[in-house]
């Protein structure tokens, strides 16, 4: 019988409303493996191979420059599809999948996925809603990443970000901060020391509490006001 590509937990966000029989069909064309931590499922510029449906742990998403530095566009996390616009394109992965973790992944051929959008027209639907959603979260990056004045206002973003993600964190005011200081400064385009020093200074001013990987904001008003866009 085949591996569920997605828990229970994470089905609505991931499957959206499809039908038993279109449900039946992705999973009985998924290969499900667990990833030990920093394997790379897929690389930058590499032919697509199918889709990645994350099912337990999360997987970086990164691109590299001509000079070397790396940019990281988001961290994907239980119920998140990767690698559907190059499969529907026929182009280049335009990103590189690293597991932060050990990780159960879902695998769906690229034959299997257009196989299956021919044959079930509402999978053809819901590929295409995971397009337009990771479009507008890119837009939504770009515009953040760009309309920034400084290193400062980026992280501030980026924490406020991560409390915004679920309702959950949104009412505790904390989240679980699992990247390093070098892959943060990675997604804002910026250096680890400078991460490091505004950390620092944000803790100085009370604007954030760290406890071990646990990042809390006791003063939301106060770190909004470092955004000017």
């Amino acid at each position: 019988m085949a591996a569920h590509i997605v828990d229970q937990k994470h089905a609505d966000k991931s499957l959206g409303n499809l039908s038993a029989a279109a449900v039946d069909a992705l999973e009985q064309a998924a290969l499900t493996t667990t990833y030990p931590t920093g394997a790379v499922l897929f690389a930058e510029s590499q032919a697509p191979r199918g889709i990645f449906v994350v099912r337990r742990g999360h997987v970086k998403l990164s691109v590299s420059g001509s000079d070397g530095r790396t940019l990281i566009l988001r961290i994907a996390e239980p119920g998140d599809i990767l690698g559907i616009a190059s499969v529907i394109a026929g182009r280049e992965y335009e990103a590189t999948a690293e597991t932060q973790e050990p990780c159960d992944i879902s695998f769906v051929r690229l034959a299997d996925v257009l196989r299956m959008m021919r044959s079930h027209g509402e999978i053809a639907l819901w590929v295409t809603q995971h397009i337009s959603a990771d479009y507008n979260c890119t837009c939504r990056e770009i515009r953040d990443l760009m309309l920034s004045d400084s290193a400062g206002e980026k992280l501030a973003r980026l924490m406020l970000g991560w409390i915004d993600h679920t309702a959950e964190s949104r009412q505790s005011g904390q989240v679980k901060m699992a990247l390093t200081h070098e892959e943060i400064g990675q997604m804002i385009g910026t250096s680890r020391e400078t991460v490091s020093r505004l950390i620092a200074g944000f803790k100085k001013q009370r604007l954030i509490q760290q406890n071990g990987a646990t990042l809390s904001i006791p003063n939301r008003v106060a770190l909004e006001s470092l955004i000017t866009a």
